[in-house]
């Protein structure tokens, strides 16, 4: 999980979000910087990993990064500006946040809007090949899945403590019953139309 060698001697950011494909909440993105040396073989695409581990590593995380941010983009913004776009920003945000500033970026996925003056590499499953990508990835995934729980205790027929605003037939089922609410994405009504149909 090393930088490629044309970049090693840069400061490198691993950058990565969650909640791409639900139907509730927010997109959010976790943005790292690890320091020189730093070396988790544990740290991995925040799926594969319990949520016992996920969280055990986000506080190793947020302990010894050299830096770390996190962004969040709501649904109604996702709404006016699209998920795709929603992605990248709630990315920016998150280097935003960072409080030692990048010299490049790595990014999980094949596409992203450049980040100032930045030059950065976009990797498909980066989140499995490098570390910073990686982390950023735990701490989106942990970020929003405590968000996604709050959210529970004002929707709890939704179940998203459990299924975390993902089109779940639990989910999809309380939409028929109960229609969206404002932390729904109302861009996605066609979507959340065609998969009440299960």
């Amino acid at each position: 999980m090393n930088l490629l060698t044309h970049y090693s001697e840069l400061i490198e950011a691993g950058c990565d979000e969650a909640g791409r494909g639900c139907l509730a909440g927010p997109v959010v993105a976790g943005a790292v910087i690890l320091k020189p040396g730093f070396d988790m073989p544990e740290l991995d695409d925040s799926k594969k990993l319990t949520e016992k581990k996920r969280y055990q590593l986000r506080e190793l995380i947020m302990k010894e990064a050299l830096a770390y941010g996190i962004g969040i983009v709501t649904a109604p913004e996702i709404d006016e500006i699209n998920i795709l776009n929603a992605s990248f920003l709630a990315m920016h945000r998150a280097i935003d946040q960072l409080q030692v500033r990048p010299e490049f970026l790595l990014i999980d996925g094949n596409r992203f809007n450049k980040y100032q003056d930045l030059k950065h590499l976009c990797v498909v499953g980066g989140d499995a090949k490098y570390q910073s990508i990686a982390a950023a990835s735990i701490l989106a995934k942990t970020t929003r899945d405590r968000l996604m729980e709050e959210y529970d205790l004002r929707f709890p027929q939704y179940h998203w403590k459990k299924n975390k605003g993902y089109p779940t037939p639990e989910h999809k089922q309380a939409i028929a019953e109960y229609g969206i609410t404002e932390l729904h994405r109302k861009s996605f009504n066609m979507a959340i139309q065609m998969r009440l149909d299960f």
